[in-house]
């Protein structure tokens, strides 16, 4: 199974009474969701699962992609790995998934399914990590397909 976690571009501060889910996108982000988009377009086989977090930063970061997509509630700000797995069927989903998510809880599943010893691993704003489930051996392993970031493409 390939599973590919793709953080939100950059956001804007809240202002106001703006809560963190209503926080849109700034420029610079809206060029890096284009940027990255475009080569997800090139690279996601057909029939990928997209899921995204009902944050308006997500959200406008997948559009950008011109798929269709599913706005999951367990995606929001402060989700556990846990739930993000489970959503994605890891690691026995047919197709690949797509998830469109935040901060720490990317990282966090990333280290879990890389078992790093640092309890989250740093992922950048804009970026995406591929991951893919194998057995080797009849160990199930978790390979680094790729990492790519916006400002690369």
């Amino acid at each position: 199974m390939d599973l590919i976690l793709w953080r939100h571009a950059e956001a804007q501060e809240p202002e106001g009474d703006m809560t963190d889910l209503e926080r849109p996108l700034t420029r610079r982000g809206d060029k890096q969701a284009a940027r990255m988009a475009a080569w997800l377009d090139r690279q996601l086989p057909e029939g990928t699962r997209i899921l995204c977090s009902p944050a308006v930063r997500t959200e406008q970061t997948v559009r950008a992609l011109a798929r269709k997509y599913k706005i999951h509630d367990e995606l929001r700000p402060g989700a556990s790995p846990e739930q993000l797995l489970q959503l994605a069927g890891w690691p026995s989903a047919k197709a690949p998934v797509l998830i469109v998510g935040h901060q720490p809880t990317l990282g966090e599943t990333i280290s879990r399914l890389l078992q790093l010893t640092e309890p989250e691993c740093s992922v950048k704003k804009g970026a995406v990590w591929w991951l893919r489930s194998r057995e080797r051996e009849t160990a199930q392993q978790t390979v680094v397909v790729t990492v790519q970031t916006a400002e690369l493409l």
